[in-house]
C-alpha cells in the first residue's frame, strides 16, 4: 500500500473512531465540517485518494458503507471458531461435567491441521501432564472421534470421571499413564472411554511475577 499524507491519515483515524463510537460512518458533510472543508467536494476528494491507496473499501450500492482496511488484510489467513467445552483435570480424574464456555479464534495455518465439526479444546488444570509440555491453564485441542494411537494425548471418561493422560496399550489392554511420576497409571475398571485426542495445544502468555 502507498503511504498516507498527514491529513489523509486524520481523514481515516476521524472515519475510524467516528464508526467505533458511533456504529456509524460519517457522512462526506460530516467530514467536511470536521476538518474545516469549504464543500464537501473536497472530503470526497481525500475519501477517494485513501479509497486509491487502498486503505479504505465501500459498496458503491450502498450509502454510508465506508469501511477502514487493515493493511495487513492481504496477509491475513482464515480464521475458524474452535468451542471450548470447560477445563479438565491434568491430575486425579474427577467426575465433571463438560459444557460450552465460549471459543477461541484462531487461523488454520496456526493450528497446523484442519479443524472439523468434531475439534473442541478444553483447559487444562493440574500437573500431570508436565512430562508432555503440557502445564496448569494451557487450552488443549482435541478431535472427537479419532482412533488414538500408543502414546497420544487424549481426554478420556475413566470408569466415568474425566482426565487428561497419554493412552498406551499393555499386552493389548489400554491404559492411561500420568507425565509426572507423582501420579500413577490409571487402569480402568469397567470403562475407558476417548472423548478426543489432542492435536494442538494454545499456551497463554504468562508475565513474570
Amino acid at each position: 500500500m502507498a503511504e498516507l499524507t498527514k491529513k489523509q491519515q486524520q481523514l481515516l483515524d476521524f472515519i475510524e473512531k467516528t464508526q467505533q463510537s458511533t456504529g456509524f460512518t460519517p457522512s462526506y458533510r460530516d467530514i467536511a465540517a470536521h476538518f474545516g472543508f469549504r464543500s464537501m467536494s473536497t472530503a470526497v476528494e481525500h475519501v477517494g485518494l485513501i479509497q486509491k491507496k487502498g486503505f479504505l473499501e465501500k459498496n458503491a450500492h450502498k450509502a454510508r458503507s465506508l469501511r477502514v482496511v487493515s493493511p495487513f488484510q492481504s496477509l491475513r489467513r482464515r480464521m475458524v471458531d474452535i468451542p471450548v467445552f470447560g477445563s479438565i483435570p491434568a491430575g486425579l480424574p474427577e467426575d465433571r461435567r463438560q459444557e460450552a464456555k465460549g471459543c477461541i479464534s484462531i487461523d488454520v495455518g496456526s493450528l497446523g491441521f484442519k479443524p472439523t465439526p468434531r475439534t473442541f479444546a478444553l483447559e487444562v488444570r493440574g500437573d500431570s501432564m508436565i512430562g508432555k509440555h503440557i502445564i496448569e491453564g494451557d487450552v488443549v485441542v482435541l478431535e472427537h472421534g479419532k482412533t488414538p494411537r500408543a502414546g497420544d494425548v487424549v481426554a478420556a471418561l475413566i470408569d466415568n470421571e474425566s482426565t487428561l493422560k497419554t493412552f498406551l496399550l499393555e499386552k493389548g489392554a489400554p491404559f492411561l499413564r500420568a507425565e509426572n511420576p507423582r501420579y500413577p497409571k490409571l487402569i480402568p475398571a469397567t470403562e475407558l472411554v476417548i472423548q478426543g485426542v489432542m492435536v494442538a495445544l494454545i499456551r497463554k502468555c504468562r508475565s513474570s511475577p
